[in-house]
Parts: C-alpha cells; sequence; structure tokens
C-alpha cells in the first residue's frame, strides 16, 4: 500500500506527464488516499483532464476537486454565444438525436437535458462541448431511456463484469431498483471501479448509476 506521502508524488508526476496540464497551477494534497486538487486552469477542459489524470494513479480511493476556472480575456463569451457553439456541435454529432436534447447556458457553466436511448449517446454529448471556448463547466442530466427489466439488466452487468476480466468481480455487488443500479462492494484500484461503473452504464435501461464500491490495496 502506498503512503500518503508516495502517492501525492505520483499524482505529481502524472498531472506533470499529461501535456495538457499545467501542472505548476494545480496543488496536490492526500489524506488517507483521498486527493485533493487545488488550484487554477485556464479552461475547463484542462480541469477535466487533471480529475481524469489523477484517478489513473494506483492507489488513488477518491478524488475531491477544488480546481477553479478562469478563462482568458479572449476566451470569454457570452452565454449567447457559448449555447449557439454547444447546439451546432451537436448538430454535427451523428449519433445524437437532435430533438431529444435540450441546452442551458449560465455563466458558461452548460447543462444538458432531455432523454437518449443509450448512455454513450449521453457521453458523446458531454464530450462534444467539454474542449468548446468560453465553457466553465458542464453538467450531463440527460436521462437514458428505460428499456429492459431489472432481472435482465443485473444479469447483463454481471456478464459484463467477468467479461472484462475485473479480478475477483465476484465481490462486486450489483442491486438493481428499476432503471437504478447500485454497485457495493470492493474493488483493488480506482481504475477497476471505473470499469465497473461504466460496464454498468454499457447496459441499455440503465439510467442511474450509484457507485459505492470501496477501493482496497
Amino acid at each position: 500500500m502506498k503512503t500518503d506521502i508516495q502517492l501525492q508524488k505520483d499524482v505529481t508526476a502524472e498531472l506533470s506527464w499529461e501535456p495538457s496540464i499545467h501542472a505548476a497551477q494545480i496543488g496536490v494534497e492526500v489524506k488517507d488516499g483521498i486527493v485533493t486538487l487545488a488550484g487554477h486552469v485556464s479552461s475547463y477542459a484542462e480541469k477535466w483532464d487533471a480529475e481524469r489524470a489523477a484517478q489513473r494513479v494506483a492507489g488513488v480511493k477518491a478524488l475531491t476537486v477544488e480546481i477553479d476556472v478562469k478563462l482568458h480575456e479572449s476566451s470569454t463569451r457570452t452565454d449567447i454565444d457559448v449555447a449557439s457553439s454547444v447546439e451546432n456541435v451537436l448538430l454535427w454529432a451523428t449519433d445524437i438525436p437532435q430533438s431529444s436534447l435540450k441546452v442551458k447556458v449560465e455563466n458558461g457553466w452548460v447543462t444538458l437535458g432531455g432523454e437518449v436511448d443509450w448512455d454513450y449517446q449521453r457521453q458523446t454529448a458531454a464530450d462534444a462541448i467539454r474542449h468548446l471556448t468560453g465553457v466553465r463547466g458542464v453538467s450531463c442530466n440527460i436521462a437514458v431511456k428505460p428499456k429492459v427489466s431489472s432481472s435482465a439488466v443485473k444479469a447483463d452487468i454481471e456478464a459484463a463484469l467477468k467479461r472484462r476480466a475485473i479480478s475477483e468481480s465476484q465481490k462486486i455487488v450489483v442491486a438493481v431498483h428499476g432503471s437504478s443500479v447500485t454497485l457495493s462492494g470492493t474493488a483493488h484500484s480506482w481504475s477497476e471501479r471505473e470499469l465497473a461503473t461504466h460496464s454498468v452504464w454499457g447496459t441499455p435501461g440503465v439510467q442511474y448509476v450509484v457507485n459505492e464500491i470501496t477501493v482496497v490495496n
């Protein structure tokens, strides 16, 4: 098991390794395996990349983010301009049903709403706008339409966990209530924990996921 000091060094090194991040602007604190990122970045995309970089490090049990997005003057845009850009980008994303999505922009923060058939469509919509100039943050409230029974969802998820070679997948408990899925139990790394979540979202009919899996080293 890594000490907090070693984990801090590893997260800092991973941030420095990622070319899209100005690591000198981000501070890293670790307590009991919980990593806190703090500082200022010039875009929401950079903040997102910093979160993903920290989560890749083995031994990270949880992550809290206190990073502020401070746009350069040249990157500041009105909410109307941001909303127009978001709508144009989503229009070009062929995998996303246009009529089912709603866009709201407030102080540069984009909120997406509506319904889609698959989680990958929801993710595609969020990914498409993350790097747009003027975006300070993204809230993806797009729902996935329910399609199948709870028992079928549970069976599909458990089969996916086994297929994806998640070590000791039997230690992950899947509870299905309608279109909501709760994962509990233990995993050996943050990446394994996230892979379990990804496996759930790849199942048709899932609208909400609660991940209560504990990372143990």
